[in-house]
């Protein structure tokens, strides 16, 4: 199969747009390259250049700038290419992501039958908490499904907990402004340093109408083989229903289900 791409007409770019436009081109070509060296097994600098359409030279810098991340190397002896160890690396984060999944699918469906509310697994991702799983209770109407979203950190507790092993410096990094969503959302870095440290202290955070007016939602730590917090386990509700008299019952659930995946992972503390 021929991947060949056509130039570009630069006519009437500015030298920023153009600079973009080459950019992403060469981002393009760059996972041509992976995905043939995966369909083929090995390639020649000569035969990826044909495949994609370009000289020589520019399949070589391409090659090259992949195999400094160990994304592909080179076959002793024989001058073609196949796919590195980089891909294992970042394969295997995918999977662990999955085993986390998998692991925690009875767990959530347990807690959510428990509790009657929605159960979510949340993950770090960046500036924000990516929703990897969610599993809606009885009590649950029309659920929204958070799956492959993206959320808050200050103001969810998911985010909390998955900030609670970072120091001032990493949190500031991740969200250097801390958006006000109501008048009960933490604004201030201090603040929220105060409120991961309680977080740690107790071993689950809550969030209570911060992100959304008559929201209430309590996250426990996940671990892994390490210790390290690898992702959180929430519930989430209605505000008058998960009152002042049922956080702490719902907290004691949450942890116990958070411990039961992080055993199951691995963790042994």
């Amino acid at each position: 199969m021929h991947y060949g791409f056509a130039m570009s007409n630069m006519d009437g770019l500015t030298a920023k747009e153009s600079g973009s436009s080459t950019t992403v081109q060469s981002v393009d070509r760059a996972i041509t390259i992976l995905e043939l060296l995966a369909n083929g097994g090995e390639a020649g600098v000569t035969e990826l250049a044909r495949e994609l359409g370009v000289h020589k030279s520019t399949a070589f810098r391409l090659v090259a700038a992949l195999e400094r991340r160990d994304l592909v190397e080179q076959h002793t002896g024989r001058g073609k290419y196949r796919l590195g160890t980089g891909i294992l690396r970042l394969a295997g984060a995918t999977t662990s992501r999955l085993d986390l999944v998998q692991e925690s699918r009875a767990v959530t469906r347990a807690l959510a039958l428990h509790t009657g509310e929605t159960v979510n697994i949340a993950v770090l991702s960046d500036g924000a908490a990516l929703y990897m799983d969610q599993v809606a209770g009885s009590s649950a109407l029309q659920s929204h499904n958070w799956v492959g979203q993206r959320i808050p950190l200050h103001a969810t507790s998911n985010g909390k907990v998955l900030m609670s092993h970072l120091d001032r410096a990493e949190v500031a990094r991740r969200i250097p402004v801390l958006r006000s969503y109501t008048a009960h959302t933490i604004t201030t870095l201090d603040g929220l340093m105060r409120e991961l440290n309680e977080v740690r202290q107790r071993g689950y955070a809550v969030a209570i109408d911060e992100l959304e007016i008559g929201l209430t939602a309590i996250a426990a730590p996940v671990h892994n083989i390490q210790g390290a917090v690898t992702a959180s386990i929430s519930i989430s509700g209605p505000t008058f229903r998960l009152d002042a008299r049922r956080v702490p019952q719902v907290s004691e659930a949450v942890v116990s289900a958070a411990t039961t995946v992080s055993r199951r992972l691995g963790w042994r503390g």
